[in-house]
């Protein structure tokens, strides 16, 4: 619970500071004018509160006392309490803001942990359950890059979700993936443990990061996926590497080779705006091998466990027993707990700004 006495002085000390024009300038200044814009959207939101908690105080005083129009006050009553419902929620959103990216779409990066092909077969599961998820949603998916691993499997594969509130529903998903299961290779019919690693990456404004051409090395190549006679004729495909911080990104899925460069600059700008927030942000300053770990079995988000159809996540301790269902794309059962999960984590990082 805010002490709003202690904010509403706040606000005035800020407002002093900032009227002094000559003690505050540069950075000091715009810290405090985005602290005081923030305070005084409180500030609004929680007179507003208390003018609609006055108005139901006298509604309900009128009511009791059985008068006249008491079933005129009745409806009012009920109008303001939506009101203040709705007020609720206004106070929440600004104590507890959504990530900035939660509407952005993402690029999304599949890679084959422990476990051999049986990995790079999970590599290709997962892909499918995020593009049957994608597909309820009317998302719109297409394949950036893709490196194939033998039985129908794949090494590692990028892909691009376009849609509204991609990030916010998706970027639960990084992590380590662990599956249990009896592989297609295994002829004995022994429960094998694999992993799969997986980022999640919003996809970034030109704006949000600027990338120097001189710190680019560009190079064109022939692309080795699908695309027929085509693949084999023109040097489409384009690695771009960015020399200051060692980041590669490839991009082989469209014909034109200007496409494709268009669509690795933007995977790039989301891996350097990762790289960044997680170097500027103290809770999310792991590096990049922290988020996804090392694919090693230990480190787990979730666990697919087939002979028992089972999905286990291990951040909420939820456990459901349709994992046929989950893999083809029915994921919201796993998701809304994460969701809530962030939402209240948001709001005791708010109790701690104030």
């Amino acid at each position: 619970m805010l002490d709003w006495g202690s904010v509403r002085s706040e606000y005035n000390q800020i407002l002093e500071k900032l009227n002094d024009g000559a003690s505050i300038s540069g950075k000091d200044r715009i810290d405090l004018q985005k602290r005081s814009s923030l305070l005084k959207g409180l500030l609004d939101v929680s007179d507003e509160i208390d003018r609609v908690s006055v108005q139901e105080a006298e509604c309900l005083a009128i009511i009791q006392q059985g008068d006249d129009l008491a079933d005129l006050y009745r409806e009012e009553l009920v109008t303001l309490k939506k009101q203040r419902l709705d007020l609720d929620k206004k106070l929440e959103d600004k104590l507890c803001p959504a990530d900035e990216h939660d509407n952005n779409s993402v690029f999304l990066e599949i890679r084959a942990g422990t476990g051999g092909l049986e990995a790079g077969l999970f590599v290709a599961d997962l892909f499918r359950m995020y593009t049957a998820y994608a597909n309820s949603r009317h998302w719109e998916v297409s394949v950036v890059d893709i490196s194939s691993s033998d039985i129908g499997g794949c090494k590692e594969l990028v892909a691009y979700i376009k849609g509204k509130g991609v990030y916010r529903f998706l970027k639960f998903e990084s992590g380590v993936h662990r599956v249990q299961r009896v592989p297609a290779t295994e002829g004995a019919g022994r429960i094998h443990t694999s992993t799969v690693t997986v980022a999640v990456l919003p996809e970034i404004d030109d704006v949000e990061v600027s990338i120097n051409a001189s710190d680019l090395r560009i190079d064109y190549y022939r692309s080795s996926g699908a695309g027929g006679q085509h693949v084999n004729t023109t040097d489409s495909a384009v690695r771009i590497t960015h020399i200051p911080t060692g980041v590669v990104v490839t991009c082989q899925d469209e014909r034109s080779q200007i496409k494709n460069k268009a669509k690795a600059m933007k995977v790039l700008q989301a891996r350097i705006y990762e790289a960044e927030q997680r170097r500027l942000d103290a809770e999310r300053s792991s590096s990049r091998k922290q988020q996804i770990g090392t694919g090693e079995r230990a480190e787990k988000i979730r666990t697919y466990n087939y002979p028992q159809n089972r999905v286990t996540d291990h951040r909420v301790e939820v456990t459901l027993k349709k994992l046929d269902l989950v893999i083809n794309g029915d994921m919201q059962d796993l998701l809304e707990p994460l969701i809530e999960h962030e939402h209240a984590e948001r709001r005791k990082n708010a109790s701690i700004l104030f």
